[in-house]
Protein backbone atom coordinates (compact mmCIF):
# COMPACT_ATOMS: atom_id res chain seq x y z
CA UNK A 1 0.00 0.00 0.00
CA UNK A 2 2.97 2.55 0.83
CA UNK A 3 4.81 1.44 -2.24
CA UNK A 4 1.46 2.24 -4.67
CA UNK A 5 0.84 5.75 -2.95
CA UNK A 6 4.47 6.38 -3.30
CA UNK A 7 4.10 5.60 -7.29
CA UNK A 8 0.98 7.66 -7.34
CA UNK A 9 2.69 10.65 -5.58
CA UNK A 10 5.74 10.18 -8.25
CA UNK A 11 3.07 10.01 -10.96
CA UNK A 12 1.46 13.48 -10.18
CA UNK A 13 5.14 15.24 -9.52
CA UNK A 14 5.76 13.77 -13.59
CA UNK A 15 2.37 15.75 -14.46
CA UNK A 16 3.18 18.82 -13.06
CA UNK A 17 6.72 18.75 -14.39
CA UNK A 18 5.43 17.91 -18.12
CA UNK A 19 2.31 20.65 -17.62
CA UNK A 20 5.51 23.16 -16.52
CA UNK A 21 7.65 22.27 -19.13
CA UNK A 22 4.39 22.69 -21.84
CA UNK A 23 4.05 25.92 -20.69
CA UNK A 24 7.56 26.74 -21.18
CA UNK A 25 7.48 26.40 -24.80
CA UNK A 26 4.24 27.71 -24.98
CA UNK A 27 5.61 30.92 -23.89
CA UNK A 28 8.86 30.64 -26.09
CA UNK A 29 6.67 29.87 -28.51
CA UNK A 30 4.79 32.92 -28.01
CA UNK A 31 7.75 35.05 -27.36
CA UNK A 32 9.17 33.59 -30.84
CA UNK A 33 5.91 34.57 -32.68
CA UNK A 34 6.68 38.18 -31.12
CA UNK A 35 10.48 38.42 -31.73
CA UNK A 36 9.55 36.67 -35.88
CA UNK A 37 6.94 39.61 -35.95
CA UNK A 38 9.08 42.52 -34.85
CA UNK A 39 11.87 41.90 -36.63
CA UNK A 40 9.54 41.56 -39.61
CA UNK A 41 8.14 45.51 -39.23
CA UNK A 42 11.65 46.70 -38.51
CA UNK A 43 12.48 44.61 -42.29
CA UNK A 44 9.15 46.26 -43.77
CA UNK A 45 10.08 49.87 -42.02
CA UNK A 46 13.76 49.51 -43.34
CA UNK A 47 12.86 48.92 -47.08
CA UNK A 48 10.50 52.15 -46.30
CA UNK A 49 12.79 54.13 -45.72
CA UNK A 50 15.03 52.99 -48.14
CA UNK A 51 12.54 53.54 -50.80
CA UNK A 52 11.70 57.17 -49.22
CA UNK A 53 14.98 58.18 -49.75
CA UNK A 54 15.96 56.58 -52.92
CA UNK A 55 12.45 58.34 -54.05
CA UNK A 56 13.45 61.63 -52.95
CA UNK A 57 17.04 61.49 -54.57
CA UNK A 58 15.10 60.23 -57.75
CA UNK A 59 13.03 63.09 -57.48
CA UNK A 60 16.28 66.36 -56.99
CA UNK A 61 17.20 63.94 -60.03
CA UNK A 62 13.83 64.83 -61.59
CA UNK A 63 14.02 68.33 -60.66
CA UNK A 64 17.81 68.89 -61.60
CA UNK A 65 17.21 67.20 -65.10
CA UNK A 66 14.13 69.91 -65.78
CA UNK A 67 16.25 72.86 -64.42
CA UNK A 68 18.99 71.38 -67.11
CA UNK A 69 16.51 71.52 -70.05
CA UNK A 70 14.70 75.11 -68.70
CA UNK A 71 18.33 76.77 -68.36
CA UNK A 72 19.63 74.82 -71.63
CA UNK A 73 20.32 76.92 -74.50
CA UNK A 74 18.41 75.70 -77.82
CA UNK A 75 20.25 76.63 -81.11
CA UNK A 76 16.99 75.87 -83.07
CA UNK A 77 14.85 77.54 -80.68
CA UNK A 78 15.05 80.75 -78.78
CA UNK A 79 15.09 80.64 -75.31
CA UNK A 80 12.01 82.54 -74.67
CA UNK A 81 10.41 79.78 -76.91
CA UNK A 82 11.98 76.98 -75.45
CA UNK A 83 10.74 77.80 -71.72
CA UNK A 84 7.38 79.02 -72.65
CA UNK A 85 7.35 75.39 -74.42
CA UNK A 86 8.91 73.18 -71.71
CA UNK A 87 6.71 75.10 -68.89
CA UNK A 88 3.18 74.12 -70.15
CA UNK A 89 2.18 71.77 -67.59
CA UNK A 90 2.94 68.19 -69.00
CA UNK A 91 4.25 65.48 -67.56
CA UNK A 92 8.00 64.16 -68.48
CA UNK A 93 9.55 60.99 -67.15
CA UNK A 94 13.15 59.55 -66.87
CA UNK A 95 14.61 56.78 -64.99
CA UNK A 96 18.43 56.79 -62.84
CA UNK A 97 19.79 53.20 -62.62
CA UNK A 98 16.73 51.14 -61.67
CA UNK A 99 15.10 54.08 -60.41
CA UNK A 100 12.88 56.45 -62.04
CA UNK A 101 11.19 60.06 -61.59
CA UNK A 102 8.23 61.77 -63.44
CA UNK A 103 8.54 66.45 -63.51
CA UNK A 104 6.64 68.43 -65.01
CA UNK A 105 7.25 72.79 -65.13
CA UNK A 106 3.98 75.36 -64.50
CA UNK A 107 4.51 78.72 -65.54
CA UNK A 108 3.39 80.59 -62.28
CA UNK A 109 2.43 83.34 -65.21
CA UNK A 110 0.17 81.03 -66.43
CA UNK A 111 -2.41 80.96 -63.84
CA UNK A 112 -4.50 83.54 -62.41
CA UNK A 113 -2.78 86.10 -59.76
CA UNK A 114 -4.78 86.30 -56.42
CA UNK A 115 -3.43 88.85 -55.06
CA UNK A 116 -4.34 91.03 -57.98
CA UNK A 117 -7.77 89.41 -59.50
CA UNK A 118 -10.71 91.65 -59.00
CA UNK A 119 -14.31 90.86 -57.79
CA UNK A 120 -15.93 90.89 -61.64
CA UNK A 121 -13.20 88.34 -62.70
CA UNK A 122 -13.08 86.23 -59.37
CA UNK A 123 -17.00 85.90 -60.16
CA UNK A 124 -16.38 84.87 -63.57
CA UNK A 125 -13.78 82.22 -62.73
CA UNK A 126 -16.13 80.76 -60.54
CA UNK A 127 -19.31 80.47 -62.52
CA UNK A 128 -17.18 79.46 -64.78
CA UNK A 129 -16.40 76.43 -63.29
CA UNK A 130 -19.43 75.21 -61.74
CA UNK A 131 -19.47 76.82 -58.55
CA UNK A 132 -23.23 78.29 -57.94
CA UNK A 133 -23.93 82.13 -57.17
CA UNK A 134 -24.95 82.27 -53.77
CA UNK A 135 -21.59 80.03 -52.85
CA UNK A 136 -19.62 82.33 -55.42
CA UNK A 137 -20.46 85.23 -53.64
CA UNK A 138 -19.63 84.36 -50.31
CA UNK A 139 -16.25 82.95 -51.42
CA UNK A 140 -16.02 86.22 -53.85
CA UNK A 141 -16.68 88.98 -50.91
CA UNK A 142 -14.61 86.66 -48.36
CA UNK A 143 -11.22 86.78 -50.83
CA UNK A 144 -11.95 90.22 -50.91
CA UNK A 145 -12.35 90.38 -47.04
CA UNK A 146 -9.31 88.39 -46.54
CA UNK A 147 -7.31 90.83 -48.79
CA UNK A 148 -8.25 94.34 -47.41
CA UNK A 149 -6.60 96.14 -44.69
CA UNK A 150 -10.05 96.68 -42.59
CA UNK A 151 -12.12 94.36 -40.64
CA UNK A 152 -15.22 96.03 -42.15
CA UNK A 153 -16.94 92.65 -43.75
CA UNK A 154 -18.78 93.01 -47.09
CA UNK A 155 -22.45 91.90 -47.44
CA UNK A 156 -21.51 88.29 -47.90
CA UNK A 157 -18.00 88.19 -46.48
CA UNK A 158 -16.27 87.25 -43.27
CA UNK A 159 -12.98 88.66 -41.24
CA UNK A 160 -11.57 88.34 -38.05
CA UNK A 161 -15.34 88.39 -36.14
CA UNK A 162 -16.09 85.26 -38.12
CA UNK A 163 -13.28 83.49 -38.18
CA UNK A 164 -12.95 83.39 -34.61
CA UNK A 165 -16.11 81.96 -33.97
CA UNK A 166 -15.60 79.00 -35.59
CA UNK A 167 -14.33 75.93 -33.24
CA UNK A 168 -10.69 76.39 -34.36
CA UNK A 169 -10.60 79.94 -34.12
CA UNK A 170 -8.33 82.27 -36.04
CA UNK A 171 -8.04 85.88 -37.52
CA UNK A 172 -8.81 87.04 -41.49
CA UNK A 173 -5.15 88.18 -42.77
CA UNK A 174 -6.14 91.38 -43.74
CA UNK A 175 -3.36 90.91 -46.69
CA UNK A 176 -2.12 89.51 -49.40
CA UNK A 177 -2.43 85.08 -49.47
CA UNK A 178 0.78 84.06 -48.66
CA UNK A 179 0.22 80.71 -50.48
CA UNK A 180 -2.52 79.25 -52.79
CA UNK A 181 -3.53 76.70 -49.66
CA UNK A 182 -4.42 79.72 -47.93
CA UNK A 183 -7.70 79.58 -49.35
CA UNK A 184 -8.91 76.72 -47.34
CA UNK A 185 -9.36 79.85 -44.33
CA UNK A 186 -11.47 81.61 -46.40
CA UNK A 187 -15.05 81.48 -45.96
CA UNK A 188 -17.28 79.63 -48.47
CA UNK A 189 -13.75 77.61 -49.77
CA UNK A 190 -14.50 74.21 -48.84
CA UNK A 191 -11.53 71.19 -49.31
CA UNK A 192 -13.87 69.49 -52.50
CA UNK A 193 -13.71 73.28 -54.64
CA UNK A 194 -10.56 73.61 -53.66
CA UNK A 195 -9.44 70.42 -54.77
CA UNK A 196 -11.69 69.89 -57.53
CA UNK A 197 -15.67 69.46 -57.45
CA UNK A 198 -17.30 66.40 -58.76
CA UNK A 199 -20.56 66.50 -60.03
CA UNK A 200 -22.54 63.81 -62.14
CA UNK A 201 -19.20 62.26 -62.39
CA UNK A 202 -17.97 65.64 -64.04
CA UNK A 203 -14.71 66.39 -62.18
CA UNK A 204 -14.68 70.87 -62.05
CA UNK A 205 -11.51 72.77 -62.41
CA UNK A 206 -9.79 72.75 -58.83
CA UNK A 207 -9.08 76.54 -57.61
CA UNK A 208 -5.33 75.10 -56.79
CA UNK A 209 -4.99 74.54 -60.38
CA UNK A 210 -6.37 78.06 -61.59
CA UNK A 211 -4.45 80.94 -58.80
CA UNK A 212 -0.95 81.83 -58.00
CA UNK A 213 -0.05 84.01 -55.48
CA UNK A 214 3.99 83.92 -57.15
CA UNK A 215 2.79 85.57 -60.62
CA UNK A 216 4.83 88.45 -61.43
CA UNK A 217 1.85 89.59 -63.74
CA UNK A 218 -1.44 91.11 -63.62
CA UNK A 219 -3.12 89.12 -66.57
CA UNK A 220 -2.22 85.63 -67.24
CA UNK A 221 0.42 83.92 -69.92
CA UNK A 222 -1.29 83.36 -72.93
CA UNK A 223 1.68 80.93 -74.15
CA UNK A 224 1.43 78.77 -70.65
CA UNK A 225 -2.00 79.07 -69.59
CA UNK A 226 -3.28 75.47 -69.18
CA UNK A 227 -6.61 74.26 -70.37
CA UNK A 228 -8.82 74.56 -66.59
CA UNK A 229 -7.39 78.40 -66.91
CA UNK A 230 -8.22 78.78 -70.21
CA UNK A 231 -11.56 77.48 -69.29
CA UNK A 232 -11.99 79.60 -65.84
CA UNK A 233 -11.28 82.42 -68.08
CA UNK A 234 -13.30 82.58 -71.58
CA UNK A 235 -15.97 80.66 -70.45
CA UNK A 236 -15.16 77.94 -73.28
CA UNK A 237 -15.99 74.26 -72.33
CA UNK A 238 -12.66 72.38 -71.12
CA UNK A 239 -12.37 69.91 -73.88
CA UNK A 240 -12.11 73.20 -75.84
CA UNK A 241 -9.59 74.71 -74.06
CA UNK A 242 -7.50 71.05 -74.01
CA UNK A 243 -7.74 71.15 -77.90
CA UNK A 244 -6.06 74.60 -77.75
CA UNK A 245 -3.06 73.54 -75.41
CA UNK A 246 -2.56 70.51 -77.90
CA UNK A 247 -2.72 72.55 -80.74
CA UNK A 248 -0.71 75.58 -79.25
CA UNK A 249 1.97 72.70 -78.77
CA UNK A 250 2.54 72.10 -82.37
CA UNK A 251 3.22 75.33 -83.28
CA UNK A 252 6.98 76.01 -83.57
CA UNK A 253 6.86 79.64 -83.21
CA UNK A 254 4.14 82.04 -82.56
CA UNK A 255 2.84 85.32 -81.55
CA UNK A 256 -0.19 86.63 -79.48
CA UNK A 257 -2.69 87.11 -82.81
CA UNK A 258 -1.61 83.44 -84.03
CA UNK A 259 -2.48 82.33 -80.00
CA UNK A 260 -5.67 84.40 -79.81
CA UNK A 261 -6.48 83.23 -83.33
CA UNK A 262 -6.58 79.98 -81.97
CA UNK A 263 -8.08 79.69 -79.13
CA UNK A 264 -11.27 81.72 -78.75
CA UNK A 265 -11.70 83.66 -82.65
CA UNK A 266 -15.42 84.64 -81.55
CA UNK A 267 -14.26 86.47 -78.48
CA UNK A 268 -10.77 88.56 -79.57
CA UNK A 269 -11.61 91.32 -77.25
CA UNK A 270 -11.65 88.47 -73.91
CA UNK A 271 -8.55 87.37 -74.58
CA UNK A 272 -7.26 90.73 -75.09
CA UNK A 273 -8.43 91.84 -71.70
CA UNK A 274 -7.34 88.79 -69.28
CA UNK A 275 -4.02 87.55 -71.57
CA UNK A 276 -0.68 88.57 -72.20
CA UNK A 277 2.28 87.23 -74.48
CA UNK A 278 5.43 86.87 -72.91
CA UNK A 279 8.29 84.54 -71.75
CA UNK A 280 7.65 82.61 -68.37
CA UNK A 281 9.55 83.75 -65.78
CA UNK A 282 8.85 82.16 -62.58
CA UNK A 283 8.29 78.84 -62.24
CA UNK A 284 7.23 75.94 -60.24
CA UNK A 285 8.56 72.17 -59.87
CA UNK A 286 6.72 69.23 -59.47
CA UNK A 287 8.94 65.73 -59.29
CA UNK A 288 8.20 62.75 -57.84
CA UNK A 289 10.82 60.02 -57.44
CA UNK A 290 10.38 55.75 -57.04
CA UNK A 291 12.37 52.72 -57.44
CA UNK A 292 11.26 50.19 -59.69
CA UNK A 293 8.46 47.82 -58.32
CA UNK A 294 8.61 50.02 -55.12
CA UNK A 295 5.08 51.00 -53.58
CA UNK A 296 5.37 54.71 -52.81
CA UNK A 297 7.85 57.39 -53.90
CA UNK A 298 8.81 61.01 -52.79
CA UNK A 299 7.58 63.96 -54.03
CA UNK A 300 8.96 67.33 -54.03
CA UNK A 301 7.59 71.33 -55.28
CA UNK A 302 9.98 73.90 -55.81
CA UNK A 303 9.31 77.84 -57.27
CA UNK A 304 12.13 79.27 -58.55
CA UNK A 305 12.72 82.64 -60.92
CA UNK A 306 14.58 82.49 -64.15
CA UNK A 307 17.58 84.95 -63.92
CA UNK A 308 19.83 86.52 -66.31
CA UNK A 309 18.20 85.85 -69.53
CA UNK A 310 17.23 81.98 -68.44
CA UNK A 311 21.23 81.44 -67.61
CA UNK A 312 20.20 80.90 -63.93
CA UNK A 313 17.53 80.27 -61.62
CA UNK A 314 16.77 81.68 -58.09
CA UNK A 315 14.80 79.22 -55.50
CA UNK A 316 11.73 81.05 -53.84
CA UNK A 317 10.17 78.57 -52.46
CA UNK A 318 10.73 74.64 -51.52
CA UNK A 319 8.58 72.53 -50.47
CA UNK A 320 9.74 68.29 -49.27
CA UNK A 321 6.50 66.66 -49.44
CA UNK A 322 5.45 63.63 -47.87
CA UNK A 323 5.54 59.98 -50.04
CA UNK A 324 3.23 59.90 -52.60
CA UNK A 325 1.28 56.86 -53.48
CA UNK A 326 2.14 55.67 -57.35
CA UNK A 327 0.32 54.77 -60.19
CA UNK A 328 -1.70 58.64 -60.34
CA UNK A 329 -0.76 61.35 -62.80
CA UNK A 330 -0.22 63.81 -60.40
CA UNK A 331 1.80 63.10 -57.13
Amino acid sequence: MKRFAISLRGEKQSGVVLIVVLWFFIVLFVAGLNFSASVREDALAAQRFGEDIDGYYLALAGFAQAMHGLLGSSQARPAAAQAATLADGSWNEGELGTGRYRVRLLDEGGKINLNRVDEELLRRVLGNVGIDRERAAVIVDSIMDWRDADDLHRANGAESEYYRARPHPYSAKNGPFDTVEDLLWVRGVTPEIFYGLERDGTRLAALKDLFTVDSPLARVNLRTATAPVIHALLGISLKEAERFVVERKKLSESTFADLARLVAPFAADLVQRYFVFTPPSIVSVEAVGYQEGARVGRSLRATVRLVGGNRNVEILRWVDEDTAALGRTEP
